[in-house]
């Protein structure tokens, strides 16, 4: 991280408790200030804003996938006039709990709000539990502020036991997710021009990459790092706005972008691209 923000406040999209907070939390600390953002929109605006120093973005769900939004949002950001890099990466395991009002009973309980990821992650939960009907709202840990202005013990929330901490309510069970390996994988990001040297044991970078819409491009883009032994971790399209039908790509690669390696792959890559940006090399929080 830039010890030149040696307290910067970190957005993060949702409310206080929410999975993001306390991925801020495990990378850069228990007592680092965050700044809680209604939309992932808000999010990224508030560096700009004077709102914060930094950002933390989920990218990819191992059950859910990429959160898609936040990839189109970060490319945007490199064309303003200050654009973000990735800088870090931390991955926290997702646990879901059911949360009540101080008092509730599960067997009390006929309605259980939250995000409809969390919700669809849950499934086993409620085919055990029938009598118990779902209710889609904005957030996990706003579910959990709401149940607690309510004060209506038959109506619980699914989200972080960190939430239930943050507004004194109480677990009423633990761990009801469908698959443990449920992680997410966050990126923090800073303006570029505030990061003056390498990132310390970066092993890892993001790229934005588009190619010609021809036979073999996208495999052409692709040989570089298999022929200098760069592994490609993962790969997102997202469609090119107004043109339909062509794509652009963000590669997550297993080298950092100073290394020698990668710089050949990336010399050898960008004749075959039409565009090539590296969005950053950080350490990898896998």
């Amino acid at each position: 991280m830039d010890a030149t923000h040696p307290t910067a406040r970190v957005a993060f999209q949702g409310e206080p408790g929410a999975f993001s907070q306390i991925a801020a939390r495990k990378l850069l600390g228990a007592n680092v200030p965050t700044v809680a953002c209604p939309t992932f929109e808000s999010m990224f605006s508030s560096i700009d804003e004077g709102r914060a120093e930094w950002i933390l973005s989920p990218l990819e769900n191992t059950l859910a996938g990429p959160v898609l939004r936040c990839y189109d949002l970060l490319y945007q950001s490199t064309q303003g006039p200050r654009p973000l890099t990735m800088t870090g990466e931390v991955v926290l395991r997702i646990s879901h709990y059911v949360i009540g009002c101080p008092g509730a009973t599960l067997e009390g309980v006929c309605r259980i709000q939250s995000h409809p990821v969390a919700l669809a992650q849950c499934e086993r939960f409620f085919a055990e539990h029938p009598a118990i009907s779902k209710s889609v709202a904005e957030d996990t840990a706003g579910s959990v502020r709401q149940i607690m202005e309510r004060g209506d013990s038959s109506v619980a929330a699914i989200a972080s036991a960190y939430a239930a901490e943050q507004y004194g309510a109480q677990v009423l069970a633990a761990e009801v997710e469908d698959d443990p390996n449920n992680f997410t994988r966050f990126a923090l990001l800073q303006p570029a021009s505030e990061v003056t040297a390498p990132i310390p044991d970066a092993d890892a970078s993001t790229l934005v990459v588009t190619v010609s819409n021809q036979a073999g491009a996208l495999f052409r883009a692709l040989e570089p790092f298999a022929s200098n032994d760069v592994d490609l971790m993962s790969l997102v399209s997202r469609p090119l706005v107004g043109t339909p039908w062509h794509y652009r790509f963000f590669f997550e690669v297993a080298a950092a972008s100073s290394e020698s390696r990668m710089q050949k792959a990336l010399a050898e890559l960008k004749p075959h691209t039409v565009e090539l940006r590296v969005l950053g090399s950080y350490r990898s929080g896998k």
